[in-house]
């Protein structure tokens, strides 16, 4: 189904875009709810960044209908290029239809969901209404989550059963070689009691230019116990304004990791938070970042520690070149409480160009007395000693301040765990810096 938006999406067309997807009422109702909202919610405010110009709800085309692949060997070659064709466990997005789904016999055996969005909605209903847009992203936030909630077009579901650990990751493609699809794509990852998983995905364009919007939500909760990883590569075109918020929570004794490589060519604002809401919780965040041409982005980080002896890490590496502005926000949160906790951040910014922009600014919002904090941010050009050691040793400077910007970003890179997904990064930072 296409729907052409060339006004403002109205009650009807959501209505009848939930009707062909033969979602439940009560979810079609909470779309039709969060369009009414959000015509009078504010945009949100990110810090130092103003975004009131820029365009977050007109685009061409709602939704697209796109080629599905029955087996791997149809995928597209950017597509192979990122993913084991002995993967078992992958999820494929073609713009915004469902393409394909595979998962381990052994995984549906103990339990294990990985499937569409709307599948989702249509036959785990309970389970779905249960996390969806409750806890860590709220629709009546301001109008970008409305909208999202609103016009969902696509996403994942992936449920991970009580004790059950996945040995290899889970890897999900979202591929964008449509101009005009825009992507408002819902991720939602649940790891039950004492589970463990690592979750990958990829976002890339193949079109040099897009004309629609990226509105993309994730949540992901961490039970008693539970492990989550959250590895990611953004590679979206030039074009779209691309608004991505990313959020966990983290119950008693439980872990969210995530590895995030924001690679795209867009205009870009991200809220990437991580609610410590149980004792001896642990969020560790790592984020690359690569600007180039004319971009500008604003990355806000945090932690927000409610449990005791919970941990907090936040670890930010930025590239900019040419006119590329960036701003990067970390927020460090302890809650009165929280006592025990401990809450650091580093953000780090390298500018290749004079006319390159970075901004780190490192916030620490402490309500208790005995807890840990501390905080790191720079922001400068390649050190000139680190060039002068390579250069002695026979490197043009060229290839000396290729190698410290690699080494500069590794710390994301090194920890991603599919290797065709590292090497696809390592590609994308090598194309964007050269």
């Amino acid at each position: 189904m296409t729907v052409e938006t060339n006004k403002k999406m109205t009650e009807q067309d959501v209505r009848s875009f939930s009707a062909s997807k033969s979602e439940p009422e009560e979810f079609t109702e909470l779309r039709v709810k969060a369009l009414a909202a959000a015509e009078a919610l504010p945009l949100p405010k990110p810090d130092k960044t103003k975004i009131i110009n820029w365009n977050f709800t007109e685009f061409p085309v709602h939704a697209t209908e796109s080629s599905t692949y029955s087996s791997l060997e149809e995928l597209p070659e950017e597509v192979k290029s990122v993913v084991d064709l002995d993967q078992k466990n992958l999820y494929i997005q073609h713009n915004n239809t469902p393409a394909y789904t595979a998962l381990s016999e052994d995984l549906k055996e103990k339990g294990v969901i990985l499937t569409d969005i709307f599948t989702a909605i249509r036959e785990h209903s309970e389970l779905v209404g249960k996390y969806f847009m409750t806890e860590a992203v709220k629709a009546e936030e301001h109008k970008l989550t409305a909208l999202h909630a609103a016009l969902l077009n696509g996403g994942v579901f992936l449920y991970v059963p009580k004790n059950v650990v996945i040995e290899d990751p889970i890897q999900v493609v979202f591929l964008h070689d449509d101009e005009n699809a825009s992507l408002f794509n819902h991720v939602l990852v649940v790891a039950d009691t004492s589970s463990k998983v690592t979750y990958v995905e990829n976002y890339f364009s193949t079109v040099p230019e897009a004309k629609g919007l990226a509105n993309i939500v994730s949540e992901v909760f961490a039970q008693d116990n539970a492990q989550v990883t959250y590895g990611a590569v953004d590679v979206l075109a030039k074009g779209f304004t691309t608004y991505v918020n990313r959020r966990g929570v983290a119950a008693r004794d439980a872990q969210i990791e995530w590895a995030l490589g924001m690679m795209n060519d867009s205009d870009t604002i991200s809220d990437n938070t991580t609610y410590l809401i149980g004792d001896n919780s642990v969020g560790d965040t790592k984020t690359v970042v690569v600007g180039r041409g004319s971009q500008k982005q604003n990355f806000t980080t945090q932690v927000i520690h409610w449990g005791k002896n919970s941990d907090g890490q936040i670890l930010k590496h930025g590239v900019m070149k040419d006119s590329a502005s960036s701003i990067f926000n970390g927020i460090g949160k302890i809650e009165h409480g929280a006592t025990k906790a401990n809450a650091e951040q580093e953000s780090r910014v390298l500018m290749l160009s004079p006319g390159a922009r970075g901004d780190a600014n490192p916030i620490l919002l402490i309500d208790e007395d005995d807890v840990t904090a501390g905080h790191a941010a720079s922001v400068g050009r390649v050190d000139p000693l680190q060039l002068y050691y390579l250069m002695s040793r026979g490197i043009t400077k060229q290839e000396a301040e290729r190698l410290v910007i690699h080494g500069f970003l590794a710390p994301v890179v090194n920890v991603l765990p599919i290797e065709g997904v590292k090497k696809q990064l390592t590609e994308v930072i090598e194309r964007k810096v050269r």
